[in-house]
């Protein structure tokens, strides 16, 4: 019974020891779980990964956009300057010729025979015209022996003088028929490129009002880029010196740039008052032949001195109700809420006139996971490099 009675208290020992460290371990267990998570709440956010730019500092020219339509310097309707009939046509549709270029013929017959018939006018009214004056000459000798009336000797000098009227005479209804002659090859004005045949051989045409088109005929290079601008450029760049040769760069619709250059030429003299602009033509280096009257053109015009600007990519920019913004990341990598004015677009870069500096960073790209105060991980990308491909 003794024995028995000591196996029982060792038995209640070892359960007591072994509930012990069960305790402790429930303990340790039921509290380090709450406390790591605590820890891992406490604990801040990765930082935002954010593409950022520093704001470029250049020296430009500010340059306005307006739209506009390309124009020949010469155009030339052709029409016929002697009736008769087309007996050849020397160039194909849409050909460049040269000033004096044979165009179109008419048949020349009928007027070389009206060339002859004055030029034999001319030589009949010469032989006359010799005739009298030596008839006149002998009159002046007989009137000095007194040996001819006063009268006839006034007959003599007055037919002498008729006849040398009459040469005068025919000599110009032969040049108005050499005229006439020449008219009947019909030669290109100008230099350009003609349209296409409108009448071809074996066609009659007339003169006159009634005068048919025979084709049309432009000047290729260099060629006029015409378009509006408002009254306010003209006030700042056009109307103040227009001796001064204002740079143009021009742009076609299937361009993304401006790849033509040239300037301003001609400003007209009047401002329209109902839609308050003024016409303006620049010419345009068409040395390819690859601009034609009509197309649409974009034209930049640049005016002003060159002056220093802030510069940043349009992507960069917010909108916040009626003002605009970016953010700024500082040193410390903290972004940074700033309301700026904005200018116009300079190579795809938006000119800022006022809210930032040079040297300043700015968020051209993850604007939406950045907020005002928040810590961000700059990635630096070139603003420039950042422009082009938002383009």
């Amino acid at each position: 019974m003794l024995i028995n009675r000591k196996r029982l208290t060792a038995a209640l020992g070892a359960l007591a020891v072994v509930g012990a460290v069960a305790g402790i371990g429930f303990t340790h267990g039921t509290t380090s779980g709450p406390v790591s998570a605590a820890r891992a709440a406490d604990a801040p956010p990765p930082a935002t990964e954010v593409d950022v730019a520093v704001v470029l500092s250049q020296t430009i020219t500010d340059w306005q956009r307006y739209s506009g339509r390309l124009e020949a310097i010469d155009h030339v309707d052709v029409r016929p300057l002697v009736a008769g009939t087309i007996v050849a046509v020397h160039f194909k549709d849409g050909a460049l010729v040269k000033k004096g270029d044979p165009l179109f013929t008419i048949d020349a017959r009928p007027y070389q025979a009206e060339v002859d018939r004055a030029a034999a006018q001319v030589a009949a009214a010469k032989a006359r015209a010799i005739y009298t004056a030596t008839d006149a000459a002998r009159a002046d000798r007989l009137l000095a022996d007194n040996a001819i009336a006063k009268r006839d000797y006034d007959e003599k000098q007055n037919a002498s003088r008729e006849a040398a009227a009459g040469v005068k005479a025919a000599e110009a209804a032969l040049e108005a028929a050499q005229v006439n002659l020449g008219y009947t090859s019909i030669t290109a004005p100008v230099t350009g490129r003609v349209s296409r045949a409108e009448l071809t051989v074996g066609n009659v045409v007339s003169i006159g009002a009634s005068a048919p088109l025979l084709t049309t005929l432009v000047s290729v290079s260099p060629i006029y880029a015409s378009f509006d601008v408002d009254e306010q450029t003209y006030l700042q760049y056009l109307g103040r010196d227009r001796n001064s040769k204002v740079p143009v760069s021009l742009g076609l619709a299937n361009e993304d740039g401006y790849s033509r250059k040239g300037a301003v030429t001609s400003v007209d003299n009047r401002l329209d008052t109902s839609s308050g602009t003024i016409r303006v033509r620049a010419t345009i280096d068409n040395a390819d032949g690859a601009l034609v009257p009509g197309l649409y053109a974009r034209v930049k015009v640049g005016g002003g001195e060159p002056h220093p600007a802030i510069l940043i990519d349009d992507a960069a920019v917010g909108t916040d109700q009626a003002k605009k913004f970016v953010l700024v990341v500082d040193r410390a990598n903290k972004v940074v809420y700033r309301e700026v004015q904005l200018g116009g677009l300079h190579d795809n870069l938006r000119v800022v006139t006022s809210g930032l500096k040079d040297g300043e960073r700015v968020v051209v790209n993850g604007m939406m996971h950045a907020k005002p105060s928040d810590t961000v991980s700059p990635h630096m990308v070139n603003m420039a490099d950042a422009a082009k491909s938002a383009a």
